[in-house]
């Protein structure tokens, strides 16, 4: 019923505990998962996931705020990617939120991360799993440079199509997101009691562009917050969501399921 669109299950705190959690996730009808990589190093576990339970899939990307870990080149995506069950890219993007004492210049090599995980979503078809956080005009402004054909001519962003993931940006964001062709997905700060902008956000996308995940360990949705987030979890995003489109839980699963199989093709249980 649900899907988990989004979630980091090779994590040390939820990788141990992963046979309640397999439990917990048929006992409240989360029936997938894609578990996400965040750097090459983890990938060989991630993977693993995804071939060992014919629920789960993988991503294989750089996070955008991992440093001093294997920098990723296009044949390293490719390669990975070409693997069974590896169903996206990334997670990638851009984070400047902890800048420090960089500024924004300082982080090209960010950029240039973002750019080769752009190419190899476009050369292997599969979709971008997208993190921005404090950088929204850059991420937008490199997918549409990204987008341009080989001659420099301009062309529909349809060969790199995605995801934004645990969006937490304005409703003007989300729309130059959707006008780019990229679904967009929310998680447990939906049901946070400060996130009153975000469900505004909620309101305006249109239901079948929209995923739902738990971003797992971390965000872990009311009446859950602050404890370790699990996939079981994903059905009280759900549940905040049918509240702020007046519609069924089950509509709501259904759709965001039917969503994550048209975005993330050879995902059907």
């Amino acid at each position: 019923m649900f899907t988990d669109s989004h979630c980091h299950l090779s994590f040390p705190e939820l990788q141990a505990q992963l046979p309640q959690i397999r439990q917990a996730m048929q006992e409240a009808q989360v029936d997938r998962a894609l578990c996400i990589c965040t750097t090459l190093e983890e990938f060989e576990t991630v993977h693993g996931l995804a071939t060992s339970y014919d629920n789960f899939w993988s991503t294989v990307g750089v996070h955008p705020d991992n440093e001093d870990v294997q920098e990723p080149t296009l044949d390293d995506l490719l390669q990975r990617a070409s693997r069974p069950k590896v169903v996206g890219i990334g997670e990638t993007g851009l984070d400047y939120y902890r800048l420090g004492e960089r500024s924004v210049a300082d982080m090209e090599w960010q950029r240039e991360r973002f750019r080769v995980h752009i190419r190899a979503a476009r050369q292997t078809g599969k979709p971008l799993v997208i993190h921005t956080r404090s950088a929204s005009d850059d991420t937008l402004a490199i997918l549409k440079e990204e987008g341009e054909g080989a001659a420099g001519q301009a062309t529909a962003f349809e060969k790199a199509r995605g995801v934004f993931h645990c969006f937490t940006e304005t409703q003007a964001v989300a729309r130059a997101a959707l006008d780019l062709g990229f679904y967009i997905s929310f998680s447990g700060i939906l049901t946070f009691k400060n996130a009153g902008d975000i469900r505004e956000v909620a309101r305006f996308v249109p239901l079948d562009r929209m995923l739902i995940e738990t971003d797992s360990p971390y965000l872990a949705p009311m009446p859950y917050r602050g404890k370790t987030n699990n996939p079981s979890y994903v059905p009280f995003v759900a549940q905040q969501i049918a509240e702020l489109k007046q519609q069924s839980v089950q509509v709501i699963a259904e759709a965001t399921s039917r969503n994550f199989e048209q975005l993330f093709t050879g995902v059907k249980a």
